[in-house]
């Protein structure tokens, strides 16, 4: 069943700068677009996830120099959704049913007027066309690529900014979270996964119930409490069923992609990964992709330069 996909309105919150990391300073929410219409500073989309009031204040960049050929768009008219991909990746959803008339080929885009002039010259008859989102690439049905809605949901997490908390909360099955306000890097990933539809907390608990041996560090039956939100209880469940991809941040042939999930090694003494985050969409002053993440005890969940100097042991796409 078709979704529509509401233009908001209240899209005027500029960007948050968030403690314990650099300030997001994504293209598309600059103060004008090259073109000089005002940019736009929310996405303008309403996905199905989590944290609806967070809405408008999501909002993601194209990256700088881009050309055409690079660039390919779906138009899902059921939706009233654009999607745009850099280099065959879904990188921005943008509204449709806005007052600016981009003219592409034989498609009229309606769009907003900031996202028409971030897009004029870079949508051509070529790269353009109908379509929608497979629904193996889109578990909420709501037209935005799975990777891509992670992304999103992560962009949620980061604005909510909720603090470092450790300690064992009994929660609701299936469907549970902690308090909004807490959690450690575990809920960062588990919140942007719901995002898209995938609730990590069933589906780790219903793993280990069907392939107890791959699970050799929970006892008895587990918790559904607590399983997925451990760090090395959940990369066995990531290695059976997501896309596993090469942990170098340097791989010209394998390279990051925004909402890649990566599992890290904060003490290299220990062996295995000890932390987890998602891939954002800016690069950060080193010139790598920030990470967002909540990190230790007195910080919030942030954008952090990590890529670094934190060694990647594994990274997970979803499929």
């Amino acid at each position: 069943m078709a979704v529509a996909v509401a233009i908001s309105a209240g899209c005027d919150t500029p960007a948050r700068s968030e403690p314990g990391g650099p300030a997001p300073a994504a293209p598309g929410a600059a103060a004008r677009t090259a073109r000089g219409a005002p940019a736009e500073t929310c996405l303008g989309v309403r996905d199905k996830g989590i944290w609806s009031d967070l809405d408008d204040d999501v909002q993601l960049g194209l990256p700088t120099g881009l050309s055409p050929a690079r660039v390919t768009a779906t138009i899902d008219r059921g939706r009233s959704l654009l999607i745009v991909s850099v280099d065959g990746w879904p990188t921005k959803p943008y509204p449709l049913g806005g007052p600016a008339i981009l003219e592409v080929g034989e498609h009229a885009l309606a769009l907003r007027p900031g996202d028409r002039a971030e897009l004029a010259g870079l949508l051509t008859a070529d790269n353009t066309r109908p379509g929608v989102t497979p629904a193996a690439r889109d578990r909420d049905r709501d037209g935005i690529p799975d990777a891509l809605d992670v992304l999103i949901g992560a962009h949620k997490t980061r604005l909510n900014a909720a603090a470092y908390t450790e300690g064992y909360v009994s929660i609701p099955y299936p469907g549970g979270d902690v308090p909004r306000e807490m959690g450690v890097c575990t809920d960062v990933v588990i919140r942007a996964l719901r995002n898209a539809g995938l609730d990590l907390q069933r589906a780790v608990h219903e793993d280990i119930r069907r392939a107890p041996r791959a699970y050799p560090m929970v006892k008895g039956k587990g918790s559904p409490s607590i399983d997925h939100r451990r760090v090395k209880t959940i990369l066995p469940w990531f290695r059976r069923h997501l896309d596993e991809r090469s942990p170098a941040v340097d791989d010209e042939h394998d390279p990051l992609r925004p909402g890649d999930i990566v599992f890290l090694d904060t003490f290299p003494s220990r062996p295995g990964p000890d932390h987890i985050g998602i891939v954002g969409d800016r690069r950060g002053a080193d010139g790598l992709p920030v990470v967002i993440n909540n990190w230790t005890n007195g910080t919030v969940t942030a954008e952090m330069e990590l890529l670094g100097w934190v060694p990647v042991t594994h990274r997970f796409r979803m499929k």
